[in-house]
């Protein structure tokens, strides 16, 4: 079972804000009602790499990664359980409930399952487009629906997808706060927030962890103060796209992408934005020298600069390779990151 331990609030004067040690894994706490005499629980979140899933969404949805088997894709879930994985992202957006199904019935039955983070908040309005929605209804129906899927009496932990700019963040997280002492929710996270708006969440309840995209090739955090917020926090953070949407992972071949693929349209497809096949070429060498894959090297170099990776995959292969990813020494992640610059015309942002 995901280890659970009761923790006394010290401080009753105000919300309880995460409880994190600096050392992995890490212990993260959510609010519980009164009616549980000031606890909380202590939900360890283990350390190292997770498995994304939302390259299992499949096609036909906003974010089309190309085609994928259902049964292969459950298959990898339990294949990266069996390899010590110990916690897994998804949310009801990747495929519309698709990838939160195959892992619902990858996990069901199983005696000790990893640590499960989805997400909610995402809607597709009348013209086809998504945007986010943080009124309570919303988030209440996407909880329930997630629960559904998800095949669990309760939601590890739930983040907020993306920001709401028509919702005080203040109401959404109360409404999140609400979740957990029902018991539906045990912590709750933020995803692609600013630090003004995590600042604002941690003024009214715990935050759980943070979820930015961050990799070689996009190094936002480290200027926007995301990075620093965490590390002063001592929260985790998790690193999407990690591998760059598989441009930094070992076999990528552009040119075999379907016409639908997302990547086909990310900035590092452009020439003018990035050498590619000089990038490659850099850290293949970095890799081999290391006795490292070029997966291997950018999923530790993020493991290096203190973030988790979120890495995808849709088969037992791909998934059983997350469990072995560890960080790289300072000397090759100094590296690494100079072959990007080298590769890039313009800014890793």
């Amino acid at each position: 079972m995901v280890p659970l331990a009761n923790c006394r609030l010290r401080q009753l004067e105000r919300w309880p804000r995460w409880i994190v040690a600096l050392s992995r894994p890490s212990v993260v706490t959510g609010r519980r009602g009164m009616n549980n005499g000031g606890m909380v629980n202590a939900l360890v979140l283990p350390g190292g790499a997770g498995l994304g899933t939302a390259p299992m969404g499949g096609q036909g949805w906003q974010l089309d990664w190309g085609p994928s088997d259902p049964a292969e894709s459950a298959a990898a879930v339990s294949a990266a359980v069996a390899a010590g994985v110990g916690w897994i992202d998804t949310a009801p957006f990747y495929g519309w409930g698709r990838a939160e199904e195959i892992v619902g019935s990858a996990l069901d039955g199983m005696a000790s399952r990893p640590v499960v983070l989805t997400k909610c908040g995402d809607v597709t309005a009348a013209d086809g487009r998504v945007h986010d929605d943080h009124r309570a209804s919303v988030i209440r129906a996407d909880v329930e629906a997630s629960l559904r899927r998800l095949r669990c009496p309760a939601i590890d932990v739930l983040q907020l997808h993306d920001p709401d700019p028509g919702i005080p963040i203040e109401e959404s997280w109360h409404t999140i706060c609400d979740l957990i002492d029902r018991g539906d929710v045990l912590a709750a996270g933020l995803s692609n927030h600013s630090v003004e708006l995590m600042d604002r969440a941690l003024s009214v309840g715990p935050v759980s962890v943070v979820q930015h995209q961050y990799s070689l090739l996009h190094r936002a955090p480290e200027t926007s103060g995301v990075l620093d917020w965490c590390r002063q926090h001592q929260m985790p953070f998790l690193a999407w796209s990690p591998l760059a949407s598989g441009f930094l992972a070992d076999g990528f071949d552009a040119a075999a992408l379907t016409g639908g693929d997302l990547r086909r349209r990310l900035r590092w497809a452009d020439p003018a934005v990035l050498d590619l096949a000089a990038l490659r070429r850099d850290l293949a060498a970095l890799a081999s020298g290391a006795g490292l894959s070029m997966s291997a090297l950018a999923a530790g170099w993020v493991l290096a600069q203190g973030a988790q990776p979120i890495i995808g995959a849709r088969t037992p292969a791909e998934a059983r390779q997350i469990a072995a990813i560890r960080p790289i020494p300072p000397d090759l992640a100094a590296a690494a990151r100079a072959a990007a610059d080298a590769a890039l015309n313009s800014p890793a942002t």
